[in-house]
């Protein structure tokens, strides 16, 4: 097969792996409740510990918080929920003087109907330049009481909603997603020359790159024509559909998703990211079924990377990882450029929970007390061979926080306590996001797992007897202390310490940079994955039977303590070898 090959002059993102970090769930710095800025500075020891290059910062911008910060206000402040400008730039100074790189947030599909231009729009009148910047329509049928078109919010429920103008019903206005995030009008020339100045105005701060939410949307197909269709997010379906089936969904394609019209936008942006120094970088979620269409985004004079979904979406099965893993390298070979790979991020459950089900391809959008509960041994067991199975791969990785403890979904969210608008805008039909977005725990022993000592301290056991903490925002599970990361790191056989080794070896032996090739052992038929990377074999028994392991291989890594019995891998294991 004919790959991505690496040179002297391969910039960074092309083998890195980062880290991504939810700033309201990593770590509080202020006792608030609510993680931070602060707290974010106070455990980047803790992630340059663990081995990674880069971190990644979900939204952190003024927001009223209707979607967790992806609902922006200002673009150019930081939430005072978490700190300030000043924040910032501390944690990026402290996070470039450890050698990590950071790449942060960017939603220009759509903005919070707090921003100004959305005031603006709503104090205008129909036609005007400020109504103009979104997508706002008269309605059909009498009195324009029906909406322009049928499409449906991807939070559920329809994608229009009327204002008022003078007391009376006036325009309609488009949001693909919940009602307060309006969608932006990238017809509008005035849209493209702000966002280009929000670019400047945080790679002016030194930022590394950007990861751009929902990158295949912004541009629509003219006219806004009707689609019977319902698009998903990345979190998943509930059937077992095949990804190589999976764009039946999308047939015929969507008129608001993977239009043509945004490989000019990004062709702007990449001259943007030309003009500063240091190898900046623009990395795609971009729900596209195709890995053909994926890698449209990722061509020379485009963006840099595009979150591999078609991996995720693999769940468990060894044909499913095999066809990603063959598709992607394959689809980005075409236009030279490096793959990626993730298995959680902050719109999935959590890998280990849905490695648990009883069908580990499933796709639950969220779990509840009510739904079935995942096997939580053999879930943590399947991720930790799926790390191996990922690390070794050629190119970059994504880390979700929290994954290097193996930390697991919270499935028992009560309803009253979940604030993810997907649930409410179904009814509680899609269980939502919280469950992975619970507040990490960093000390088995401490109120809140020591969620909101950040201030406190970063490491050492700080006693808090007498200190009132704060309640963290969503609650935590009783188990998340069997996972606190105080108990994991320099333990050994602990998950963090498997993630840790992965890392180190990985570039010890440059993985990032190799070559893959499906080892003379890789039979998908049977539960086997197994490749070759330089000078690094990987094998990962997807299947029920112990397999028999090459001879004279030495073990270089171990998915457990229990992998490898009498020459032979066991069910739900995997292991790096060296000849």
């Amino acid at each position: 097969m004919t790959v991505f090959q690496a040179t002297a002059t391969t910039p960074w993102w092309s083998s890195a792996v980062i880290y991504q970090i939810y700033p309201r769930s990593f770590a509080d710095g202020n006792n608030d409740g609510m993680g931070d800025l602060p707290g974010i500075s106070g455990k980047l020891e803790y992630l340059a510990g663990l081995g990674i290059d880069a971190i990644w910062l979900s939204p952190f911008y003024l927001s009223p918080q209707a979607d967790a910060g992806y609902d922006v206000a200002d673009y150019r402040q930081v939430d005072p929920r978490f700190g300030d400008l000043a924040d910032f730039d501390a944690m990026l100074a402290k996070a470039h003087g450890l050698n990590l790189r950071v790449i942060v947030d960017l939603v220009p599909n759509h903005t919070s109907d707090e921003h100004v231009w959305f005031q603006d729009a709503l104090e205008s009148p129909e036609g005007s330049p400020a109504r103009n910047r979104y997508l706002f329509r008269d309605g059909l049928g009498k009195d324009g009481n029906v909406p322009p078109n049928n499409w449906q919010s991807i939070f559920g429920g329809p994608a229009w909603t009327r204002i008022m103008d003078n007391g009376v019903p006036g325009q309609w206005y488009l949001h693909l997603f919940d009602t307060k995030q309006p969608d932006l009008n990238w017809d509008n020339p005035q849209v493209h020359t702000e966002m280009e100045s929000v670019l400047r105005f945080w790679l002016d701060r030194g930022v590394d790159g950007f990861r751009v939410d929902v990158a295949h949307g912004m541009v629509k197909a003219p006219g806004l024509p009707d689609w019977d269709g319902q698009a998903a997010m990345v979190a998943g379906e509930e059937n077992t559909q095949d990804p190589a089936e999976h764009s039946s969904a999308m047939n015929p394609p969507s008129p608001f998703f993977d239009q043509d019209g945004v490989h000019e936008i990004y062709r702007s942006w990449n001259r943007v990211l030309k003009e500063y120094t240091g190898e900046r970088m623009l990395v795609a979620e971009a729900w596209v079924e195709q890995p053909e269409r994926l890698a449209l985004y990722v061509r020379e004079d485009e963006m840099q990377q595009a979150f591999n979904f078609e991996f995720l979406l693999a769940g468990w099965d060894a044909g499913r990882i095999a066809t990603a893993v063959e598709n992607s390298l394959a689809a980005n070979a075409t236009v030279g450029a490096p793959a990626t790979w993730v298995l959680s991020n902050h719109d999935t459950v959590r890998h280990p929970s849905r490695f648990g089900l009883s069908d580990p391809t499933t796709f639950p959008k969220g779990i509840s007390a009510e739904d079935e509960q995942p096997n939580e041994e053999l879930g943590l067991a399947r991720a930790r061979a799926a790390t191996l199975l990922m690390m070794a791969l050629p190119g970059s990785a994504y880390i979700y926080q929290g994954e290097e403890l193996g930390l697991p979904e919270h499935t028992a969210l009560p309803a009253s306590v979940r604030q993810d608008p997907a649930f409410f805008r179904t009814n509680g039909t899609e269980r939502g996001r919280d469950g992975c977005r619970v507040p990490l725990p960093w000390h088995a022993s401490r109120p809140g797992f020591g969620f909101s000592s950040g201030a406190l301290s970063s490491g050492a056991r700080t006693s808090v007897a007498n200190i009132s903490v704060a309640e963290p925002w969503l609650p935590q599970p009783e188990s998340f202390a069997r996972y606190a990361a105080d108990i994991q790191v320099a333990v050994a056989e602990s998950t963090f310490e498997l993630y840790r080794s992965a890392l180190a070896l990985r570039k010890q032996h440059a993985l990032g940079v190799g070559t893959h090739l499906w080892a003379a052992a890789h039979d998908p038929g049977v539960g086997v994955v197994a490749y070759t990377n330089g000078g690094i074999s990987v094998v990962a028994n997807v299947g029920e039977v112990p397999i028999t392991l090459p001879a004279g291989a030495s073990v270089l890594l171990a998915s457990s303590a229990s992998a490898v019995l009498n020459g032979a891998l066991s069910p739900n294991s995997a292991v790096w070898l060296e000849s």
